[in-house]
This record gives C-alpha cells, sequence and structure tokens, in this order.
C-alpha cells in the first residue's frame, strides 16, 4: 500500500470536499494517483447513493436561462432531500449550468442525454457535477424534468426559485408578456385555452356541480337544472383558461383582450411548481 502523505490527502480532499479519511483510503487504493483516486471516489459514491435512491426528494430548484443570442429559453427542475442544500451555492451552480446548457448548447431529448454534456469552459459532464455534489453533500438529488423553449418567449421565475413559467409569444414584444407570466404564476391557469383542457377534467367538474346543484334546486325543473349546471360549468372554463381570466394588471380586461389590445399572441404557456407535474 502506497505511503500517503498529508498534503496529498489535503490537495484531494480540496479537490473533492470529501472526508479526510475517505481521500486517504481512495489516495491509499490510487497508489497515490490522485485522478484515479477521484474516479475510484466517484464510483464509490454513486453506489452508496443508488442505495439512497428510493429517499424522498422534496425540495429543490427551479432555473431558468435564455440564451441572449439566439433568444431560445430553457427551465430546469432540480430535487434534493432537504431545504437548505437549495441554499448551497454549488447546488445552485448545477441547476442553472444545466438550464444554461440545455439553452446554448444543441439541446436535449432528454434529461439523461443533457447530463450526458460538457458545458463550455468545464472539463466534466454535467452528470459528473451532479454525481460529485451527491456524494459531496450526502443527498439523493433527482433532475427531474426540463423544457427548451425557441423562438420569442418572456419568462418569470418566483423569488423562492419554486415556481417558472414561460409563455411563447407572437407578434409585438412588450412588458405585457412578462406581466402575464407573473399573472399565470399568482392565478394558476389549468390551460392556454379551452380546448387544450382535459375533457376528464371538464367531465368531472361537470359532474361534482351538477349534483351540488340538484341538492341545492330540489324540485326544480329540469331545464332550470341545466341552465345553472351550464351557467357553472361556463364559469369554471373562464378561471381555468388562461386567455378568459380577467388580467391581473386590469381586470376590465381578458388576457386574451389585453393580448388583442398589445398586439400579441400567446402560443404557448409552461408553468411549473416545484416537484409538481
Amino acid at each position: 500500500m502506497a505511503d500517503i502523505s498529508a498534503a496529498q490527502v489535503k490537495s484531494l480532499r480540496d479537490r473533492t470536499g470529501l472526508p479526510f479519511g475517505d481521500c486517504k483510503k481512495a489516495l491509499q487504493e490510487a497508489n497515490g494517483n490522485e485522478d484515479e483516486a477521484v474516479e475510484l471516489m466517484r464510483k464509490a459514491g454513486k453506489k452508496t447513493m443508488e442505495k439512497r435512491s428510493d429517499r424522498e426528494t422534496e425540495s429543490g430548484r427551479i432555473a431558468i436561462y435564455t440564451d441572449p443570442k439566439t433568444g431560445t429559453t430553457a427551465m430546469v427542475e432540480l430535487l434534493c432531500e432537504s431545504a437548505p442544500v437549495t441554499q448551497n451555492e454549488e447546488f445552485i451552480a448545477l441547476v442553472n449550468n444545466m438550464a444554461k446548457q440545455l439553452a446554448t448548447g444543441q439541446g436535449a431529448s432528454s434529461m439523461e442525454e443533457l447530463l450526458k454534456q460538457t458545458p463550455e469552459g468545464r472539463a466534466t459532464t454535467l452528470q459528473q457535477d451532479l454525481d460529485d455534489l451527491m456524494n459531496k453533500i450526502r443527498e439523493v438529488f433527482k433532475a427531474s424534468r426540463m423544457v427548451r423553449v425557441e423562438g420569442k418567449s418572456a419568462n418569470y421565475l418566483h423569488h423562492n426559485n419554486a415556481v417558472g413559467v414561460i409563455v411563447k409569444i407572437e407578434g409585438a414584444f412588450s412588458e405585457l408578456a412578462r406581466d402575464i407570466c407573473m399573472h399565470i404564476a399568482s392565478m394558476k391557469p389549468k390551460a392556454l385555452k379551452q380546448s387544450d383542457l382535459d375533457p376528464t377534467v371538464i367531465a368531472k367538474e361537470r359532474d361534482v356541480v351538477t349534483e351540488e346543484v340538484k341538492q341545492n334546486n330540489a324540485g326544480k325543473p329540469d331545464n332550470i337544472i341545466e341552465k345553472i349546471v351550464e351557467g357553472k360549468i361556463k364559469a369554471f372554463l373562464a378561471e381555468s383558461c388562461l386567455l378568459d381570466q380577467p388580467f391581473v394588471k386590469d381586470p376590465a380586461k381578458t388576457v386574451a383582450q389585453a393580448c388583442k389590445d398589445a398586439d400579441m399572441e400567446v402560443l404557448e404557456m409552461i408553468h411549473w411548481v416545484l416537484g409538481k407535474n
């Protein structure tokens, strides 16, 4: 077994952030080769974290990045086990780098594909960075979802990094686009327009409303019951769809009317709440 100096252990510890004893053991197994020791520790850490993969990951961060050259915007969600980790500088840098790489790189069809990429100016892949940080912090991370939007768009990221919104637009670009992103974060529409709503959601709401109306209007003719139900369903649809909602900054107008006045059209909306698909 190689004779390992304190200076060698300190060098490896500074490089990895891992405990003194783990660094010394890895250097001994690698006969003093620091690069080989790093790889041994990475593999050992990955095995350890795989055994913990069933742990709950209820905390995390959402990151958004827009490429200033192309206008392409990306949003990424990275989950972890505890709230304190979400404030860790390396964790923040990791999720931000993931979003930046997705926006500025060649793109990716899956999270696995994204994590295989090496950001510009770095020597390691995003997957290696993720594995190394998990090994250092000893918590499970889950790179849970990502989205990339090409073309004209606006976005909003809440101050707690737990709510993210992107809207893809067409027409004139103005501050209205970002205002609509904040509107979405606040009002939580289920869909952009009525035709986008899941029919099963509407059917379920109709069943609930019909039962409620019948109980509260016993003895009234069926045609009256039906009119009341239709009125409530119409209100539900207006509340559920972004374009039909009263615009928070000007409730006298719907979002659709505000967009029309600004010569702008919302083509797509993406609204994430941390940990909720």
